[in-house]
């Protein structure tokens, strides 16, 4: 179906006396894949799992390009457009003039607003090159529309809030929700008062506990596969929440952001900005939108089959109940209210679990891997080549590449012939052949759609499926083109949605067109999706 055609399925979809919603609230969950999802439905059945029941739910949406990971698929949600329109290309990119790793929505001209600034760390919107669904609600409003948004991760919340709306996000140095000196010049009386009631210095001491009886949940509660003291939390069941600290402090608010806990954190923090700011009071359209990211770190240390998981999933599904609802409330109904939910990449096994069930897993370690290629560069060239990889990019540096005393497009053809033949690697490319090299493994046009000149590495490659990328020996990671990692749940639910099951494979770049023309405006100016007309019409 082209995109002219739906969206006119969607115009005369749309009654004639239609009007935007009052509020959307916009969600995501890091690392909520729907293989886990799937996994667990049965088993949800309060905010998460009404959602699934009574709003249009497709299981199999999966992004486009490779490396999926949380800036840039929260980028890709907020903009409709993939890393190669909106330049997000992962969550650090290399800064090849000073050979340091910085965050990709680091900014030194805005600091953080009543917090700590980190040098290297994100603070604005300003490497963001396309315009969000944020930003074309505030312009298609002329500035009335309003827009929040939260996360425990800057490089969530930035992204969804744009250009033009308000980000807020978790400092674990101050236990406080933050934004920067891009959204703000003085934190507001409503965030003020909520970061008075310290609801991070409230967990100190607690201890993270099984939602349900020890009999409901699937696997080991202590696996070998687990890192022996994530976070100073502990392997197993109940977790202490304190960090090894003695008071509430940088420690304890990094073992907080990984319980469930920061999810009730956020939906209080959500409450605060429906009521502070009056969204969805009249009938100027806003948005809030909230990312949980608790998720994500609990499947970094305990990995998606975890009795972790299942718990945070369990608690995520309670307190998304009470977010919703208070939606409700501040739209005066649901008749008032779109919403809609998704994720920014889901996740891998942990590799030797993996490997214990017999397949060919791998956890290939990329600081070795970059010595290993300096060597083989030295040795064909005759000259020292750094050599830093950061997931699928290889950046290549040195005052031999730099002066031009080698030639720079033979090294990276030579690093992407050597990399193509490791025992890791499906396939390798220099980013000189990007455009031209054939695809018979359909894996380099997903290289290219995450290619931003500048940001990228100098070669590409593409690791073995099963094959997970991490210089830590416990634990799991994401970033890959498979399944396991680009396939997302998408769901919209409210005024204008037709419920239902949807098994089409869809791409996440449609969340915001679909979003738009619920909200009866334009799309963000980049956008590739189209509108889901059936989610609107009915009709498949």
């Amino acid at each position: 179906m082209s995109r002219v055609l739906a969206a006119l399925l969607v115009l005369i979809a749309l009654p004639a006396s239609a009007r935007a919603p009052k509020l959307t609230l916009f969600i995501s969950v890091d690392a909520l894949g729907s293989d886990l999802l799937l996994r667990h439905r049965s088993r949800l059945t309060g905010g998460l799992g009404q959602l699934l029941n009574t709003g249009a739910y497709y299981p199999y949406a999966r992004y486009a390009y490779a490396e999926a990971r949380t800036a840039p698929g929260h980028a890709t949600l907020a903009t409709g457009a993939n890393p190669w329109r909106h330049g997000i290309v992962d969550n650090d990119v290399h800064d090849r003039s000073t050979g340091q790793s910085l965050q990709v929505y680091v900014d030194p001209t805005h600091t953080v607003l009543d917090g700590v600034t980190v040098p290297t760390a994100d603070t604005s919107p300003a490497s963001l090159m396309a315009e969000t669904l944020a930003d074309r609600l505030r312009g298609a409003t002329q500035g009335r529309g309003k827009v929040v948004a939260l996360s425990f991760k800057a490089r969530a919340a930035i992204p969804l809030a744009g250009r033009l709306g308000q980000a807020w996000w978790f400092d674990e140095a101050t236990g406080r929700l933050v934004t920067s000196t891009w959204y703000a010049k003085a934190v507001p009386a409503w965030m003020q008062a909520f970061n008075t009631r310290k609801l991070a210095d409230a967990g100190f001491g607690k201890t993270w506990e099984l939602l349900r009886p020890r009999a409901e949940y699937v696997g080991q509660d202590d696996a070998a596969t687990e890192p022996p003291d994530p976070y100073g939390m502990g392997r197993v069941f109940p977790h202490a929440l304190s960090g090894g600290a003695k008071e509430p402090g940088p420690k304890s608010y990094r073992v907080f952001a990984v319980s469930p806990r920061s999810h009730d954190l956020l939906v209080q923090a959500a409450k605060a900005a429906l009521e502070g700011e009056g969204l969805g009071r009249d009938d100027v359209p806003d948005m809030l939108a909230v990312s949980f990211s608790g998720t994500d770190a609990v499947f970094h240390a305990f990995g998606p089959s975890s009795w972790e998981m299942q718990d945070t999933l369990l608690r995520l599904d309670q307190a998304m109940g009470e977010l919703i609802a208070a939606a409700e409330r501040a739209a005066g109904g649901k008749a008032n209210l779109v919403i809609a939910l998704s994720a920014d990449h889901g996740g891998a096994e942990i590799p030797e679990t993996w490997l214990e069930a017999g397949l060919p897993a791998l956890r290939f370690n990329p600081v070795e891997a970059a010595k290993a290629l300096a060597q083989e560069l030295k040795a064909k060239f005759g000259v020292e080549v750094t050599v830093k990889l950061l997931e699928l990019d290889v950046y290549l540096g040195g005052k031999a590449l730099e002066s031009g005393q080698v030639d720079g497009a033979a090294v990276r053809r030579a690093a992407a012939a050597w990399l193509a033949k490791q025992p890791y690697t499906v396939t390798a490319v220099a980013r000189d052949d990007l455009d031209t090299a054939p695809d018979t493994g359909g894996l380099v046009a997903p290289l290219r759609r995450g290619y931003y000149p500048v940001r990228s590495g100098d070669v590409l490659f593409v690791a073995k499926p099963f094959h997970v990328v991490s210089d830590y020996p416990r634990g799991t990671n994401h970033g890959t083109p498979y399944s396991y990692d680009v396939q997302v749940p998408v769901v919209f639910a409210g005024r204008g949605v037709k419920p239902g099951l949807y098994l089409q494979e869809i791409d996440p770049v449609d969340v915001a067109p679909t979003l738009s023309a619920l909200m009866e405006m334009g799309m963000p100016a980049s956008a590739e999706g189209k509108p889901r007309a059936e989610a609107l019409t009915g009709r498949q």
